[in-house]
């Protein structure tokens, strides 16, 4: 059984954290930046996944909102020593543009690097600032219990995806600079980060992997194949943690 902790200022959650149940050897650390407009709260279900496979999560807030406070805790949770290695930093949508600053312009050192809707060339797609709440619910996820989770948690600040990521973020996040392997997750059916930009995104890095989700949405982690996309994030840490080269663990054979 996985446990949860929070700390909060006043309502809003600004940390959580999943253990590995303590019959299940702690086999690497996930540190997660969440994306606009939510809070560390709503990757219950993701981090109850992955730490159920022996990986601690740990999860942040939303860098438009604090990125102080954000970068501070990132820099804290991955030199704690009571994280085990191999270390990885994840974000989703903006939290994924910061996650690879971070990483590219060497503030931040961990062992791998998960980017989950990473914003493309342009922070924003055309018309998205005119989005009504019911839209941006919509092109969040395609789940029905997340959105109506989202729906109802007052902690979430609607509208926020109608904000560009800042263009600094876009700039330093350069994955030609990432010497770390990297793993792109994207949905094939992502408005806010059309697909064809961000895959370019990738190009230039040393040791990367792009998977996408057949008709999935922005927030791939909470979308309808939430459960699809929670296996790709633990197949990579395996293979990260037989090496930095990713070996293949599990490959299609064919009958003849």
């Amino acid at each position: 059984m996985t446990s949860a902790q929070l700390t909060a200022a006043g309502s809003v959650p600004t940390a959580a954290a999943w253990d590995n149940p303590p019959a299940v050897a702690p086999r690497g650390t996930v540190i997660l930046i969440a994306g606009r407009g939510e809070h560390p709260g709503l990757y219950e279900r993701f981090g109850n996944r992955i730490a159920s496979d022996g990986y601690r999560v740990r999860v942040v807030g939303d860098p438009t909102a604090h990125g102080k406070t954000v970068a501070s805790q990132v820099q804290q949770l991955s030199t704690d020593p009571d994280l085990p290695a191999p270390r990885v930093l994840a974000g989703s949508d903006a939290g994924a543009a910061f996650a690879a600053a971070l990483v590219a312009t060497g503030k931040v050192r961990v062992d791998g690097l998960i980017l989950v809707g990473l914003p493309g060339g342009e922070a924003t797609a055309t018309g998205i600032r005119e989005w009504e709440w019911e839209t941006e619910l919509d092109e969040r996820t395609a789940c029905p219990t997340h959105q109506a989770r989202l729906d109802a948690d007052v902690s979430v600040r609607r509208g926020a995806l109608t904000v560009p990521v800042p263009r600094s973020w876009i700039t330093d996040g350069d994955l030609r600079r990432v010497t770390v392997p990297v793993l792109g997750l994207h949905g094939t059916a992502d408005i806010l980060s059309p697909l064809p930009a961000a895959r370019e995104r990738y190009a230039g890095a040393p040791v990367a992997e792009f998977v996408t989700i057949d008709g999935g949405k922005h927030d791939a982690l909470n979308d309808a194949t939430h459960r699809t996309a929670a296996a790709v994030v633990v197949l990579f840490l395996e293979r990260l943690r037989a090496g930095a080269d990713l070996p293949e663990i599990a490959r299609w054979t064919p009958w003849s």
